[in-house]
């Protein structure tokens, strides 16, 4: 081969070269602009996490709350429908005294009022976490211009919709929500809503806006520690909530037990108008000890030998109706202790059991708290904006 040959052959080849090397060099910086341009690009943000069930029921009860006060003030400033009655406006009075607490117990930091009902103040609050569940229906929009019973029955479901959440919320919540709406409920009935008894009317046995006390269902047995004479002396205790349920249901059926006792002794010092639905309410009573007693036995009570009476002050024999208010005012705060601590059917007899319980408290004249079965100190609640 000549060297003219070597040097041809060697400049065929050195455009090649070239060539893949411009290739390779433009390609390395189509992927870096690439790549750098991928990595500026904003990512769309994540979906915001489900509120849990129970902080959906609180939101929507404490804008219902708010959005019927804001009505009720309206109608009693109206002069309650137009009418001059004073038993109507004070009724009014009443029912707008129980949403503002109600309202200010439901505060979260960071809530708003709804349009009308006014600024709210943050109050320091705890939810627990929810396991999921159906969310609670948002409230519909008041009308313009309602009148009291359109304004009752709007109440009356307000309550209906929070004793149906408080049947899935966690504990502390179900508690709130059960006190919540047992008082709107009751409210309600004072101001005649449909569907409901009136004030002063006694209420029949057994009647509830949920399951029936005695209309409890089969659960499953606790796993409980076998009872023995040293078990006796020194109870095993099952793990977390179990032993306080059970020691909860004990309380109420020795509480349904002394109101069994109260009613054998007023009936016969009661004025004849009120023995028939005493009776009536001795034999509620009855049932759920019985009832209290199986659920608690279910739930690891240790119930010990029941007392053979209870002692009455001559207050409660000179007095028996507001004695009886007394008795049944007393057994709320052990069914809110049962609904927070309890779940299922034994949740649905407790919430049952709550709402007859305040509805006997109000048919003997006791004052019904706004939120019954739960203790509230008012004076560290914060206040509404007016």
């Amino acid at each position: 081969m000549t060297p003219w040959s070597v040097v041809k052959d060697d400049n065929q080849e050195n455009p090649q070269r070239m060539r893949y090397f411009r290739y390779a060099v433009f390609s390395l910086a189509g992927l870096l602009v690439l790549s750098l341009g991928l990595a500026f690009l904003p990512s769309e943000p994540p979906a915001p996490a489900e509120l849990p069930f129970s902080e959906q029921a609180r939101a929507a009860a404490l804008e219902e709350a708010l959005r019927l006060r804001s009505t009720g003030l309206e109608l009693a400033a109206s002069g309650a429908d137009g009418s001059a009655e004073a038993p109507a406006a004070r009724a009014l009075d009443q029912v707008v005294t129980l949403l503002t607490i109600q309202a200010r117990v439901l505060l979260l930091p960071g809530d708003e009022a709804p349009a009308g009902a006014g600024t709210t103040a943050a109050a320091p609050a705890s939810v627990l976490p929810s396991t999921a569940a159906p969310s609670p229906s948002p409230p519909a929009a008041l009308p313009a211009t309602v009148t009291v019973a359109e304004f009752a029955d709007r109440l009356a479901g307000s309550g209906r919709q929070r004793l149906q959440d408080a049947g899935t919320a966690d504990g502390g919540m179900a508690r709130l929500l059960a006190g919540a709406g047992t008082a709107q409920l009751l409210a309600a009935e004072r101001l005649g809503a449909p569907g409901t008894p009136k004030d002063g009317a006694a209420a029949s046995p057994g009647a509830s806006a949920l399951t029936t006390p005695g209309a409890t269902t089969r659960e499953t047995p606790s796993s409980c520690p076998a009872t023995t004479s040293a078990a006796i002396q020194a109870p095993a205790t099952p793990p977390g909530g179990a032993a306080e349920l059970g020691a909860a249901l004990v309380a109420a059926a020795d509480a349904e037990l002394e109101a069994v006792y109260g009613y054998q002794a007023a009936l016969p010092r009661l004025p004849a108008v009120t023995v028939g639905p005493a009776s009536g309410f001795l034999a509620q009573h009855r049932d759920l000890a019985a009832q209290a007693k199986e659920l608690g036995l279910l739930h690891c009570g240790n119930f010990p030998p029941q007392a053979p009476g209870y002692v009455l002050d001559q207050g409660f024999l000179d007095a028996p109706a507001a004695g009886l208010a007394g008795l049944e005012a007393d057994t709320l705060p052990l069914y809110g202790d049962i609904v927070a601590l309890s779940g299922g059917a034994t949740r649905n007899w407790a919430l049952a059991a709550l709402q007859e319980a305040a509805r006997r408290a109000q048919q003997w004249g006791a004052t019904v708290e706004p939120l019954p079965g739960l203790v509230v100190d008012q004076g560290k609640l914060p206040e509404l904006a007016q």
